[in-house]
């Protein structure tokens, strides 16, 4: 199967335009709104694909060009008025009797987003599917990631000591010298507070300080709290029920987040082998406890991002979690494959690393090991692997398929499989006779060219159908498994 028949299948798996990959029909003539998409891409991370000449509303049939040619030399052209100008690799390619057009949009260096049509001067971002204009605030978001973050050990203007919860602070002290007593430990109290980036010399608490052990930092920073939903509406007249919305330093945060999951999911009694009783929520809590911990402690803290909050959506199906601030230093494709210790926000990971929440766990652990976590937790509960979306400046975690419409007789799309004779399942039979094999390994075994497999792969890790996961990292092969 050839490329461009692999992105087709990728986009009518998933019924219309996905976040990297962009359609157009230009039957009537070269789509003006390209020039949206080409800004778009630029600005995604890991940049897109931008296909003219098939039609959205009818199946992603491929339509009639005129003057394929004139098509191409308008790509360009439109690439060049773009700021700085969009980098593509255009060709035309012959799908089903037809020429369609693609053009690989390489993603701006991060020094230069966002990358905007110079003549007006706006800019587009994706959002899942579709193109649109970015917002003031978005586009300070990407101005700052011109920049390595810092915002964490910034000072926050009228706060003091006495604005400290006490209680935290003690008990950040005492882990602090049991665990590193030869280091930070081995300081007195005050000097402590200095070097961990607590206080500044001037007295004054950072944002790290504050968020970690403030008494109330909503009082300074009054949206940096969590909103939750539950949006299962049981009527249509119903939007959503049990709306709260909680503050207090970050083990507070995460406490009383943890708590409404508890009281909002479903969760059944369940009958162990040696007649005992357990009780099981839909989603696990570990796995949820680790996703809002990350949200805490990575979301964007830059003046930019001030109004927003971390947002946990409880949907029909599946479960959303977003913070501002997309991801510094890894890519999604890694998320949860590989240990990484990246962080955007330093100086409040560290600090976070020794703070305990009520359970007297620490809210973050020093080895990155949270998605891991994540991943093995959903893995035991029978549950597809968390998906991941980062346009560069949010970021969304999505668990879906839960236990309760899983055992209620809802087939989940894990337990579906791509039709016979498709591209898809000759990869996924594949995979199934021989899981950990690299794309090199599948291309020998199939016959299809590497690029066809990973495109297949990208398909089948997809929401649409969440069969197959990655492993590896840096420095080592990636190789992929069946994930049911």
């Amino acid at each position: 199967m050839t490329e461009i028949e692999a992105l087709v299948e990728e986009l009518r798996l998933t019924n219309g335009d996905t976040a990297r990959i962009e359609a157009k029909s230009g039957a009537g003539g070269y789509p003006q709104s390209a020039l949206e998409s080409l800004s778009a891409l630029a600005n995604l991370p890991g940049g897109g694909v931008l296909i003219i000449g098939l039609d959205e509303s009818n199946g992603f049939q491929p339509v009639s060009l005129s003057n394929p040619q004139t098509y191409m030399q308008a790509l360009g052209n439109q690439a060049r008025l773009l700021s700085p100008p969009a980098q593509l690799q255009i060709e035309q390619v012959q799908f089903e009797g037809l020429p369609v057009i693609v053009a690989r949009v390489r993603e701006c260096d991060s020094s230069a987003k966002p990358c905007r049509v110079a003549r007006s001067g706006s800019a587009y971002v994706r959002s899942h599917d579709g193109d649109f204009e970015i917002s003031d605030l978005e586009e300070q978001a990407f101005l700052r990631l011109r920049d390595a973050p810092a915002a964490d050990r910034l000072a926050v203007d009228g706060t003091s000591l006495s604005d400290l919860d006490e209680g935290l602070v003690s008990s950040w002290r005492e882990t602090v010298r049991t665990r590193n007593p030869q280091g930070l430990g081995r300081l007195g109290d005050d000097e402590m507070l200095l070097r961990a980036a607590i206080v500044t010399n001037e007295g004054q608490l950072t944002k790290a300080g504050l968020l970690a052990f403030g008494s109330y930092p909503q009082q300074y920073l009054p949206r940096y709290v969590v909103h939750v939903a539950d949006e299962r509406a049981s009527n249509p007249q119903e939007r959503a029920r049990n709306i709260q919305t909680f503050a207090g330093p970050i083990p507070v945060l995460l406490a009383s987040t943890l708590r409404w999951f508890r009281e909002n999911l479903d969760r059944r009694a369940i009958e162990n082998d040696d007649g005992s009783v357990r009780e099981e929520y839909e989603y696990p809590l570990l796995a949820l406890r680790e996703l809002v911990a990350n949200s805490l402690v990575h979301r964007d803290l830059d003046a930019w991002s001030e109004g927003l909050a971390v947002e946990v959506r409880l949907k029909p199906n599946r479960l959303e979690i977003t913070n501002p601030g997309g991801l510094y230093g890894v890519t999604v494709d890694r998320l949860g494959a590989v240990q990484v210790t990246s962080a955007r926000n330093k100086w409040l990971l560290s600090l976070c690393e020794n703070v305990t929440d009520a359970t007297g766990g620490r809210v973050v652990e020093a080895l990155a090991t949270g998605l891991t976590t994540v991943a093995r937790e959903l893995k035991g509960a029978g549950l597809p692997p968390a998906r991941y979306y980062d346009t560069g400046i949010m970021f969304t975690a999505v668990l879906s398929e839960s236990v309760a419409s899983t055992r209620s007789g809802h087939k989940p799309a894990s337990a579906q499989l791509p039709r016979t004779g498709t591209r898809l399942r000759v990869v996924l039979d594949a995979l199934q006779e021989s899981p950990d094999q690299t794309v090199e390994q599948l291309g020998r075994k199939t016959g299809l060219s590497e690029s066809s497999v990973r495109t297949a792969l990208t398909a089948l890790r997809g929401p649409k159908w969440l069969l197959v996961q990655a492993s590896g990292g840096r420095g080592k092969l990636t190789t992929y498994s069946v994930t049911v």
